[in-house]
């Protein structure tokens, strides 16, 4: 595992591309799929919790989106908007509910980034999936997983977006740099992992989404 992920830290955008269409779901996970039990928020916690039940979480989709620098490939984030009344100021990919006419968890990805970001679909390159992500506020997220081929321009719309930024894949894939912290949550003790970033608190959802595909490149 280790000779393997400490090779895909030196992965060119392309090279983990290859990685990722090896390793990762062709198809989306699809609701109840005994093979592939949901990952989340449940696991991993001090004290045995029930999984949340993925037939009444509201389904959603997310692009982690992989953009070819010459320093080294990227991840696109984003900094959810201070005034929103649930994750406000939260680091997230961009994403959001599915609506009843996408048809597929890209066709999601794919809007909401273009309505979050402004970043047209004609530069994002899908490579394949993780499995579902249940959170504990009741989402059920399926992780598109994409190239993002630069150069390409943003739109802000800062009605869910602060802002948009860049955090080097490398760093998000190392396991050095996955923390388990906790904290209070409805009266019960949660864990996470949180991955600092100089002045970005990546945690939650998110962290476990790139935690689950370092563990997937892995292997």
């Amino acid at each position: 595992m280790l000779k393997t992920i400490e090779s895909a830290l030196n992965l060119s955008a392309e090279g983990f591309a290859t990685l990722a269409r090896e390793r990762l779901r062709a198809e989306p996970p699809a609701l109840g799929d005994v093979i592939s039990r949901p990952r989340g928020d449940h696991e991993n916690q001090p004290s045995p919790v029930p999984t949340p039940d993925e037939k009444r979480a509201v389904p959603a989709a997310v692009l982690i989106g992989i953009v070819p620098r010459p320093e080294g490939p990227t991840v696109l984030l984003t900094q959810r908007a201070a005034a929103l009344r649930n994750h406000s100021a939260q680091v997230a990919f961009p994403g959001g509910r599915v609506d009843a006419v996408d048809g597929s968890p890209i066709v999601t990805a794919l809007r909401e980034t273009e309505e979050e970001i402004g970043l047209s679909r004609s530069h994002i390159r899908t490579l394949g999936f993780l499995d579902a992500y249940l959170t504990g506020t009741g989402y059920r997220i399926v992780p598109v997983v994409a190239l993002v081929e630069p150069p390409f321009s943003l739109t802000i719309n800062h009605n869910e977006v602060d802002e948009a930024f860049e955090t080097p894949l490398s760093f998000l894939l190392d396991p050095a740099n996955h923390k388990r912290e906790g904290r209070e949550w409805k009266g019960h003790f949660r864990t996470y992992y949180a991955m600092p970033f100089q002045d970005r608190y990546i945690w939650g959802a998110t962290a476990g989404m790139i935690r689950n595909l370092y563990e997937r490149l892995a292997g």
